[in-house]
């Protein structure tokens, strides 16, 4: 039996909706080992982020160091990386283990409102890391601030994912979910040479924290078992549908996503 591995860098949602949580329920709902290197200890429920204490970069890297020297992984995520120094030493330990399945979920901002990414990082995480994604995958606001673009319409969407291409990602996904004007939510899938559209109706629900993580990791879950990119990420897309419709409803502020619901309703792709 081989056991398909998967890595999550990034930080760690007390709450469980989001984060480290996020990713390791979701790997493991799409029968995928999960391990992590947390770079960030958060205090945090469905009403908000009360604290953040990040890790120093040193120990990031050692246990990025530790998971690599025992249990080498088919596909690795990021996700909250909060600093400069963070974003640096993870990059310089992507290029040496030479990972060729990179997926950056670019987190910047809370469901809150609250900060998760230094502004200085942006620049760190563009210039550092983001040439060794395989996919990069950010929302609309985040997208706005790695292009300096506003992005209004479908045309706008393509041309961030341009950008974001030529930035060095080899893939660009820019998620529709903050598109408030239109009842479908449309993701867009660019591998440099062509586009595809990915469309579900929006879920009317507060229960939504965490839906970037979770869509990311299951984006990774199914690149590390070898899926295609666009196929990986219409599973991604599928999972997080299942999430919001069928809804835990826990919690009295922005609720966590429902990370059992895929294989409840769809069945797991193994």
């Amino acid at each position: 039996m081989t056991v398909i591995k998967a890595l999550t860098i990034a930080g760690s949602d007390s709450g469980g909706g989001a984060g480290i949580q996020a990713d390791l329920k979701t790997f493991q709902e799409l029968y995928v080992y999960g391990m992590s290197a947390i770079t960030a200890v958060t205090a945090q429920n469905t009403l908000g982020v009360q604290g953040v204490h990040p890790l120093p970069a040193r120990f990031v890297v050692e246990q990025i160091d530790s998971v690599f020297s025992d249990l080498r992984p088919d596909a690795v995520k990021t996700g909250m990386l909060y600093s400069s120094e963070i974003i640096a030493a993870v990059a310089e330990r992507i290029s040496r283990y030479r990972v060729d399945k990179l997926v950056i979920d670019p987190v910047m901002i809370a469901k809150g409102g609250t900060s998760l990414l230094k502004s200085e990082a942006v620049e760190a995480l563009i210039l550092h890391l983001l040439p060794l994604a395989l996919v990069v995958t950010p929302n609309i606001p985040e997208a706005e601030v790695m292009t300096r673009m506003e992005i209004r319409t479908i045309a706008d969407r393509r041309e961030a994912a341009r950008r974001l291409h030529d930035l060095g990602a080899a893939n660009v996904i820019i998620k529709g979910g903050h598109d408030a004007v239109n009842d479908m939510i449309t993701d867009i899938v660019y591998d440099g040479t062509s586009f595809t559209e990915l469309s579900e109706r929006r879920v009317d629900t507060v229960h939504s924290h965490g839906t970037g993580c979770t869509f990311a990791a299951a984006l990774t879950a199914q690149l590390a078992k070898g899926t295609e990119m666009r196929e990986a990420a219409s599973i991604a897309r599928e999972f997080v549908q299942a999430a919001l419709t069928d809804t835990l409803g826990i919690g009295s502020g922005h609720g966590p996503t429902n990370h059992w619901a895929y294989a409840k309703h769809k069945g797991v792709i193994v």
